[in-house]
């Protein structure tokens, strides 16, 4: 039942108390749940910057139409997709085979298969699978937030090319997608006391 209290404890947090800031620690603890994230084929096509400097969450505010969760946040985790080819590909083989020893004619058809399906795809086909999987990874880290009573604010609302070029993310091969500012909450903050908005567990879970 804990993890149900502090699923209820959550919520989007509208307001950061810019004084409070979160230990390198707690910082890490993401990072490593971030890292963590299932995704599809274990691919991992998301990156992700941890963004601490004051200056460049301020320059963030504008290019996320002026919501102040990005500069009074602790810090702002950018999830980005790259893009997945036959090189990645082949990359990911060779590390499954470093970590685990596999042999190559046990790797050989799975990877012959990915390969051949990643390259028939098109560019925006992949880019809609990778982002599908930054959101898997956004969910994990509310959920992680949660059990650490941390404060966060999952974000789609931001200029995407004006991020990426204000952190350089293109030279990088690398296409923000999602933001979450973590921190705490502003005492002030009136959306905290808000009940939850929710519709009746009988009309949203069946079981069969």
């Amino acid at each position: 039942m804990k993890s149900i209290e502090n699923l209820e404890w959550r919520y989007a947090t509208k307001k950061f108390d810019s004084q409070k800031k979160l230990t390198v620690e707690q910082l890490e603890l993401l990072a490593q749940a971030f890292n963590l994230t299932a995704t599809s084929y274990g691919l991992q096509p998301c990156r992700m910057i941890v963004v601490t400097s004051q200056q460049v969450k301020d320059a963030m505010v504008e290019k996320s139409y002026g919501q102040r969760q990005v500069a009074d946040a602790s810090a702002v985790l950018v999830l980005c997709t790259l893009h997945v080819d036959e090189d990645y590909v082949n990359e990911y083989f060779k590390l499954v085979k470093q970590l685990r020893s596999t042999p190559d004619e046990v790797l050989k058809p799975f990877k012959d298969m990915l390969t051949s399906s990643f390259s028939k795809q098109e560019v925006e086909e992949v880019a809609h699978w990778a982002k599908n999987q930054a959101y898997i990874a956004l969910g994990n880290l509310m959920t992680i937030c949660a059990q650490e009573r941390i404060d966060c604010c999952p974000m789609e609302g931001f200029i995407s090319s004006q991020i990426d070029e204000l952190l350089g993310l293109e030279e990088q091969g690398l296409k923000s997608v999602l933001l979450l500012p973590v921190g705490y909450r502003a005492q002030d903050d009136m959306f905290a006391d808000f009940k939850k908005v929710r519709r009746s567990q009988h009309e949203m879970v069946q079981y069969v």
